[in-house]
Protein backbone atom coordinates (compact mmCIF):
# COMPACT_ATOMS: atom_id res chain seq x y z
CA UNK A 1 0.00 0.00 0.00
CA UNK A 2 1.43 3.37 -1.22
CA UNK A 3 1.31 6.03 1.43
CA UNK A 4 -0.93 9.16 1.14
CA UNK A 5 0.03 12.74 -0.15
CA UNK A 6 -0.17 15.28 2.42
CA UNK A 7 -2.16 18.83 0.39
CA UNK A 8 -2.15 21.49 2.42
CA UNK A 9 -5.12 24.42 1.81
CA UNK A 10 -4.82 27.95 2.38
CA UNK A 11 -7.63 30.78 2.05
CA UNK A 12 -8.34 34.37 2.98
CA UNK A 13 -11.28 33.88 5.50
CA UNK A 14 -14.92 34.04 3.48
CA UNK A 15 -13.34 32.67 0.22
CA UNK A 16 -15.42 29.08 0.87
CA UNK A 17 -12.26 27.00 1.53
CA UNK A 18 -14.63 24.97 4.09
CA UNK A 19 -17.46 24.41 1.59
CA UNK A 20 -14.88 23.56 -1.16
CA UNK A 21 -13.40 20.88 0.97
CA UNK A 22 -16.77 19.60 2.41
CA UNK A 23 -17.93 18.52 -1.15
CA UNK A 24 -14.62 17.64 -1.95
CA UNK A 25 -14.43 15.01 0.59
CA UNK A 26 -18.12 13.66 0.29
CA UNK A 27 -16.97 12.90 -3.52
CA UNK A 28 -13.70 11.11 -2.71
CA UNK A 29 -13.44 8.74 0.04
CA UNK A 30 -9.55 8.51 0.27
CA UNK A 31 -9.19 11.73 1.40
CA UNK A 32 -8.96 12.74 5.22
CA UNK A 33 -9.24 16.19 6.72
CA UNK A 34 -7.79 17.04 9.84
CA UNK A 35 -9.41 18.64 12.06
CA UNK A 36 -7.30 21.67 13.77
CA UNK A 37 -6.77 22.77 16.91
CA UNK A 38 -7.75 26.49 18.04
CA UNK A 39 -8.43 28.59 21.12
CA UNK A 40 -10.88 30.87 19.65
CA UNK A 41 -14.41 30.79 20.44
CA UNK A 42 -16.87 28.20 18.73
CA UNK A 43 -19.60 29.57 16.64
CA UNK A 44 -22.89 28.97 16.65
CA UNK A 45 -23.06 27.20 13.61
CA UNK A 46 -19.84 24.92 14.61
CA UNK A 47 -19.56 21.60 15.88
CA UNK A 48 -16.38 20.70 18.54
CA UNK A 49 -14.09 17.82 16.87
CA UNK A 50 -15.72 18.43 13.38
CA UNK A 51 -14.98 22.10 12.84
CA UNK A 52 -12.03 22.62 14.98
CA UNK A 53 -11.20 20.76 18.12
CA UNK A 54 -11.40 23.61 20.62
CA UNK A 55 -8.88 24.79 23.06
CA UNK A 56 -8.44 27.03 25.99
CA UNK A 57 -5.94 29.61 25.51
CA UNK A 58 -4.54 27.23 28.58
CA UNK A 59 -4.99 23.66 26.86
CA UNK A 60 -3.88 24.85 23.65
CA UNK A 61 -0.42 26.11 25.49
CA UNK A 62 -0.11 22.62 26.86
CA UNK A 63 -0.42 20.88 23.77
CA UNK A 64 2.07 23.40 22.41
CA UNK A 65 4.47 21.98 25.24
CA UNK A 66 4.13 18.02 24.86
CA UNK A 67 4.58 17.89 21.34
CA UNK A 68 1.49 16.97 20.16
CA UNK A 69 1.50 19.89 17.37
CA UNK A 70 2.89 19.28 13.72
CA UNK A 71 2.80 23.28 13.50
CA UNK A 72 0.96 26.25 15.17
CA UNK A 73 0.97 29.95 15.06
CA UNK A 74 -1.12 32.58 16.55
CA UNK A 75 -3.84 34.36 14.17
CA UNK A 76 -5.60 37.44 14.93
CA UNK A 77 -5.38 37.08 18.64
CA UNK A 78 -5.77 33.12 18.53
CA UNK A 79 -4.27 30.16 18.36
CA UNK A 80 -4.32 27.74 15.52
CA UNK A 81 -2.07 23.80 14.96
CA UNK A 82 -2.62 20.97 13.53
CA UNK A 83 -2.69 18.12 15.98
CA UNK A 84 0.27 16.00 14.85
CA UNK A 85 -0.88 11.86 15.29
CA UNK A 86 -4.04 12.04 13.69
CA UNK A 87 -1.89 13.24 10.27
CA UNK A 88 0.80 10.68 10.51
CA UNK A 89 -1.40 7.60 11.18
CA UNK A 90 -3.65 8.36 8.21
CA UNK A 91 -0.85 9.14 5.99
CA UNK A 92 1.12 5.81 6.72
CA UNK A 93 -2.55 4.30 6.46
CA UNK A 94 -2.75 5.42 2.53
CA UNK A 95 -5.09 8.41 3.03
CA UNK A 96 -4.71 11.99 1.14
CA UNK A 97 -4.83 14.46 4.20
CA UNK A 98 -5.83 17.51 3.90
CA UNK A 99 -4.71 20.26 6.02
CA UNK A 100 -6.61 23.73 6.01
CA UNK A 101 -3.90 25.99 7.61
CA UNK A 102 -2.78 29.75 7.25
CA UNK A 103 -0.18 31.15 4.94
CA UNK A 104 2.33 30.67 8.11
CA UNK A 105 1.48 27.58 9.07
CA UNK A 106 1.57 26.46 5.61
CA UNK A 107 5.02 27.46 5.22
CA UNK A 108 6.29 25.56 8.37
CA UNK A 109 4.88 22.18 7.13
CA UNK A 110 6.92 22.33 3.87
CA UNK A 111 9.59 22.67 5.41
CA UNK A 112 8.87 19.68 6.83
CA UNK A 113 7.36 17.88 4.17
CA UNK A 114 8.92 18.98 1.77
CA UNK A 115 6.84 16.67 -0.83
CA UNK A 116 3.70 18.17 0.17
CA UNK A 117 0.80 19.82 -2.13
CA UNK A 118 -0.02 23.32 -1.77
CA UNK A 119 -3.01 24.38 -2.90
CA UNK A 120 -4.29 28.34 -2.55
CA UNK A 121 -8.01 29.74 -2.86
CA UNK A 122 -8.60 32.69 -4.03
CA UNK A 123 -11.47 35.17 -4.26
CA UNK A 124 -12.51 36.78 -8.08
CA UNK A 125 -12.33 39.71 -6.25
CA UNK A 126 -11.47 41.79 -2.90
CA UNK A 127 -15.08 43.12 -3.50
CA UNK A 128 -16.80 39.83 -3.62
CA UNK A 129 -14.70 38.72 -0.52
CA UNK A 130 -16.24 41.60 1.66
CA UNK A 131 -19.72 40.89 0.59
CA UNK A 132 -19.59 37.15 1.39
CA UNK A 133 -17.78 38.30 4.92
CA UNK A 134 -20.83 40.84 5.23
CA UNK A 135 -23.44 37.47 4.33
CA UNK A 136 -21.68 35.72 6.88
CA UNK A 137 -23.00 37.93 9.41
CA UNK A 138 -20.64 36.14 12.86
CA UNK A 139 -18.00 39.05 12.60
CA UNK A 140 -18.57 43.13 12.97
CA UNK A 141 -17.45 45.74 11.12
CA UNK A 142 -13.71 46.64 12.24
CA UNK A 143 -13.26 42.93 12.11
CA UNK A 144 -14.55 42.41 8.61
CA UNK A 145 -12.18 45.11 8.23
CA UNK A 146 -9.33 43.24 9.81
CA UNK A 147 -9.96 40.45 7.83
CA UNK A 148 -9.85 42.33 4.15
CA UNK A 149 -6.25 43.33 4.75
CA UNK A 150 -5.28 40.40 6.18
CA UNK A 151 -6.60 38.58 3.26
CA UNK A 152 -4.53 41.22 1.48
CA UNK A 153 -1.33 40.52 2.69
CA UNK A 154 -2.00 36.46 2.38
CA UNK A 155 -2.46 37.09 -0.95
CA UNK A 156 1.68 37.98 -1.29
CA UNK A 157 1.89 34.01 0.13
CA UNK A 158 0.34 33.09 -2.66
CA UNK A 159 2.62 32.57 -5.19
CA UNK A 160 4.66 30.12 -2.85
CA UNK A 161 1.48 27.40 -3.57
CA UNK A 162 1.84 24.71 -6.54
CA UNK A 163 -1.81 25.66 -7.29
CA UNK A 164 -3.74 28.25 -7.47
CA UNK A 165 -8.32 27.96 -7.36
CA UNK A 166 -10.13 30.50 -7.66
CA UNK A 167 -13.66 30.41 -6.11
CA UNK A 168 -15.65 31.95 -8.54
CA UNK A 169 -18.46 28.53 -9.24
CA UNK A 170 -18.66 26.46 -6.47
CA UNK A 171 -18.85 23.39 -8.01
CA UNK A 172 -16.12 24.65 -10.94
CA UNK A 173 -14.01 25.04 -7.67
CA UNK A 174 -14.52 21.23 -6.06
CA UNK A 175 -13.61 19.94 -9.67
CA UNK A 176 -10.42 21.79 -9.96
CA UNK A 177 -9.48 20.85 -6.10
CA UNK A 178 -10.30 17.32 -6.74
CA UNK A 179 -8.41 17.66 -10.48
CA UNK A 180 -5.08 18.33 -8.67
CA UNK A 181 -5.25 15.70 -6.15
CA UNK A 182 -6.14 13.30 -9.13
CA UNK A 183 -2.96 15.07 -10.80
CA UNK A 184 -0.38 14.77 -8.13
CA UNK A 185 -1.27 10.78 -7.07
CA UNK A 186 -0.40 10.22 -10.64
CA UNK A 187 3.00 11.58 -10.16
CA UNK A 188 5.97 9.52 -10.55
CA UNK A 189 7.60 10.14 -7.30
CA UNK A 190 4.56 8.93 -5.61
CA UNK A 191 3.27 6.06 -7.87
CA UNK A 192 6.92 5.09 -9.10
CA UNK A 193 6.09 1.39 -7.72
CA UNK A 194 3.69 0.56 -10.58
CA UNK A 195 6.32 0.35 -12.85
CA UNK A 196 8.82 -2.35 -10.48
CA UNK A 197 5.43 -4.37 -10.30
CA UNK A 198 4.88 -5.11 -14.09
CA UNK A 199 8.70 -5.03 -14.21
CA UNK A 200 8.74 -8.25 -11.83
CA UNK A 201 5.88 -10.31 -14.01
Amino acid sequence: MSKGILIVVSAPAGCGKDTILEQALSRNDNLFYSVSATSRAIRPNETDGVSYHFKTREQFEDMIKNGELLEYTEYCGNYYGTPKKAVEDMLSAGKDVILKIEVEGAGNVKKMFPDCTMIFILPPSFGELDRRLHKRGTEDEETIKRRIATAREELTYARNYDYLIVNGALEKAVDDFLSVVDAEKMKTAVCGSLIDTLLSE
